[in-house]
């Protein structure tokens, strides 16, 4: 999930909204403004009402992030780094660079978040006791009370991405001693929930309430598509588990200069080489950026002559890095971004000594798949997938 407003870090973490929370902001403020608080509490001219629906709004958001904040801190204090939060249309998520290394961490990690949005729930609740003698005040604060509850009970339905899911998948893990088994459980369990929100969503909507079934199936949808795609991470993490970085990557890769032009690479090297990444090298030796056969190709043809390297690659900041000893596995969530699903990997000068690209990935899954067909299978407490989300329904 991308950020597409950044609003800058938190404790060190990243926090980003991505545009489609523009959409239940609307929803939010529509459905409160001019729908609710008008209904439950009248007299109150319109401008009270749609100020009430924006700040209902924006405290809501406000507590979806204090719960994906809670994980990010508890997550940092396991050991697990965080690479950012970003709120979006059907709550939020905390991107984590790696997984717990013990059922306990994950149970930890994953239980804080909902027990935040719960002690959100009775802030607000005691809040709209205290100012109940204001109606409408005190209303928008039990509405954000008791949807907070309902957040922190539908997040702990035993159900990945779900935080029950990985409540779940740390209580199998601790008993089961497979961490693998376990997540994979836990998603099973996820899909066939969000199969159950379909059809309750389906069945609504044919009953004449449409909007509340959409949004359910919509949920569901979610559901199945994220609970299918842990499953797949989870097996490819089990079969590149104790694979470094060093055993997939291709070393030696042919580099360029920043300040060497398009029309000049294109010349010496992209018609000679079937190549499709070029890692660009200071006069220092320094790693300075990577450029891509996607990059290239988008360059006009009349501009190829005058347009640096530097000009259109990814910056150095924004691609990927890894070291030669890392596991594989705890490079793939970073894999991600301008850098197209390619990573650089450096010696610790910042000496560029290899790249990974998904085809070097692909030819290490593929071998990997052989070498499991000749070994037989592997034991329990197999290294953990390599895509750490936690993901809250609004």
């Amino acid at each position: 999930m991308r950020s597409s407003i950044p609003l800058g870090r938190i404790g060190g973490v990243r926090v980003g909204l991505n545009i489609s929370v523009l959409v239940i902001v609307a929803i939010l403020v529509f459905g409160l403004g001019f729908g609710r608080f008008p209904a439950v509490f009248p007299g109150y001219p319109r401008a009270a009402y749609v100020l009430a629906g924006v700040v209902a709004a924006v405290l809501f958001m406000a507590s979806l992030l204090a719960h994906e904040l809670a994980h990010a801190i508890m997550a940092r204090h396991e050991g697990v780094e965080v690479s950012r939060i970003t709120l979006w249309l059907l709550g939020g998520v905390a991107e984590l660079r790696g997984e717990p290394r013990s059922p306990g961490a994950d149970l930890k990690i994953a239980v804080v978040g909902p027990a935040t949005s719960l002690l959100a729930g009775v802030v607000f609740g005691v809040i709209a006791f205290v100012v109940s003698g204001a109606a409408l005040a005190g209303g928008m604060f039990a509405y954000l009370a008791g949807v907070n509850v309902l957040l922190a009970i539908f997040n702990l339905v035993p159900a990945a991405p779900l935080d029950g899911g990985r409540v779940l998948r740390a209580i199998l893990w601790a008993r089961w001693h497979d961490r693998a088994r376990a997540a994979i459980a836990a998603a099973r369990a996820g899909r066939w929930f969000g199969y159950v929100l379909i059809a309750v969503g389906f069945l609504q909507v044919v009953t004449g309430r449409s909007f509340d079934g959409l949004w359910l199936a919509l949920i569901g949808l979610f559901l199945v598509n994220a609970a299918s795609a842990e499953e797949q991470q989870t097996r490819l993490g089990t079969v590149l588990h104790g694979i470094r970085v060093a055993e997939a990557m291709s070393g030696h890769p042919v580099v360029a200069s920043p300040d060497e032009t398009v029309s000049g690479l294109i010349e010496r090297v992209v018609m000679r080489h079937r190549l499709s990444t070029y890692p660009l090298v200071a006069p220092d030796g320094t790693f300075a950026g990577l450029v891509t056969l996607n990059r290239i190709r988008r360059v006009e043809p009349e501009r190829r002559g005058t347009t640096r390297l530097a000009d259109i690659a990814c910056p150095p900041e924004e691609v990927p890095r890894a070291r030669p000893e890392e596991p594989l596995t705890d490079l793939l969530p970073r894999m991600e971004g301008c850098a197209d699903g390619r990573a650089v990997v450096l010696d610790p000068d910042g000496r560029l000594v290899g790249l990974l690209t998904p085809t070097d990935i692909s030819r290490t899954i593929q071998m990997a798949d052989l070498r499991a067909t000749l070994s037989g299978p592997r034991g329990a407490d197999l290294a953990p997938p390599y895509h750490g989300h936690h993901r809250d329904a609004a």
